[in-house]
Order: C-alpha cells, then structure tokens, then sequence
C-alpha cells in the first residue's frame, strides 16, 4: 500500500508539472504537499527523490524544490511514470489519441539469440508480435517483440492489440519495471517507409533492448522503429562529489 501511495503522488506531481499547474516553476515545500495529499512526509519524500532523480525538479538549498526548465524545454512523447515501462500509457503529445494497429501475432520457436537473452532453453516458444503505433492518423512507430509463452501463456490477440504491460501488471500482478535498451539511427527500409509514411532518403530512429519483470526475469525483447522526427533522447547526468 505504502508503495502504491508514493507512486500515485509521484504520477500526479508529474502530470501537474507537464500540464504547467506551477507557473511559478516552485513545488510546495513538503509539509504543504503531505497536506494536500493526505500522505506522510516520508511518501512525499520518496517521490520527489524519483522526480529529481528522473531530472525533472531538482533542490535549491534553502530556496526549496524547482521544476527543471530544460525538462519542460526538451519534452519528449516518452513520459516513463515509475511503476510500468509500457509504451502505451507513456505517450504524450498533445491531446492525440495513441492507437494501436496489429500486424501480425504468431508463435515461433525461440532462435539462438532470443534463448541466450531471454534466458531459455533450446525448444522453447516466444510470442511474435508486430504493431503499428499512431497518434490519430499519424504513424510514427513500428514494433516488433518476443515474449516467452511460458511467462504469459494467455495472451490473444484482443490482448496485445491493446497495452500487454497493463494486462501483465492487472490480471498477472507483476510489472515490467526496468529495461536496457540501445538507440540508434538508420535508413530506412521499404517497410519503414510504407508503413511510416517515409521518403526513401529518410532515415528510421531505432530502440531495441530487453525489458525485465520486477522479480529480474526477462521478459520481452523489443525492436521499435520509429519516425526519425519522433525520436529525441534525453538524460540526466548528476556529478557527485566523493
């Protein structure tokens, strides 16, 4: 429970800050906002401590809490919340509506390289799942991912046509909460520029890595192929002194 409540804070905090609800770039200090909450001062704390963390406030001592400007500067259509790294309920951009269109669902036996990385044995099936990801009209992702079926043996289509981390988190009470990934850029291909809506000179964003399960276990391999104009990376580099 106690989880679950700073985790809500975090989530609300950071959607009045992408909305601009502090003009005054200035959160409340933490006795106001353990207050408004209703939650203790250590919940509050824990989820500023993951907002600084991610780079959008940071402390001024002896001023208070601000939000990052450079956050509010270099918003992304990626908003991570915390708790689930699905796509999905991450996207952001501007009242459009984020649809989902299936390509293609099938089982195929793992290869090599999906057994060495998500940790299975020869023989052993994956879930092959392609989407096509939008904002209303706009394409702007193709997505293309392997799942263990033995990790989540009920997925249908009806399933994967919507958000697979939400049902994963729902009806199997487990989260995908980390992952590693690797960006990069590349031409596109026939495909990308089909389905993307690409000139053949225009190249693809890419994000491929692994996704992980809270208890460590791997649980999807994932290859997303982006439209280059909707693939913007930013980090936050904090220098300690030691």
């Amino acid at each position: 429970m106690a989880d679950l409540v700073y985790r809500k804070v975090m989530h609300d905090l950071k959607q009045k800050i992408i909305a601009n609800a502090f003009p005054n770039k200035r959160l409340p200090d933490e006795r106001s906002l353990s207050e408004q909450y209703s939650v203790s001062r250590s919940s509050i704390k824990r989820a500023l401590k993951i907002l600084a963390d991610q780079g959008i406030i940071f402390k001024k001592r002896g001023s208070g809490t601000f939000i990052n400007p450079l956050f509010m500067k270099n918003k992304t259509i990626f908003h991570y919340e915390g708790s689930n790294l699905g796509i999905t309920d991450s996207l952001k951009s501007q009242g459009m509506t984020p649809k989902i269109k299936l390509l293609s669902f099938k089982v195929v036996p793992a290869s090599e390289e999906l057994q060495q990385d998500l940790f299975l044995s020869k023989g052993d099936f994956v879930y092959e799942i392609k989407r096509l990801r939008s904002f209303d009209n706009q394409p702007f992702m193709i997505e293309t991912g392997y799942i263990p079926i033995k990790i989540a043996p009920e997925l249908s289509q009806e399933i994967v046509s919507g958000s697979i981390f939400n049902y994963i988190e729902e009806k199997m009470h487990k989260r995908v909460t980390r992952s590693f990934l690797s960006i990069l850029a590349s031409p596109s291909n026939k495909e990308d520029q089909k389905l993307l809506d690409l000139s053949a000179n225009e190249p693809v964003g890419i994000m491929e890595g692994i996704f992980f399960l809270d208890d460590g276990t791997p649980f999807e391999v994932s290859n997303m192929r982006l439209h280059y104009k909707y693939l913007r990376y930013n980090t936050f580099v904090m220098l300690d002194d030691y």
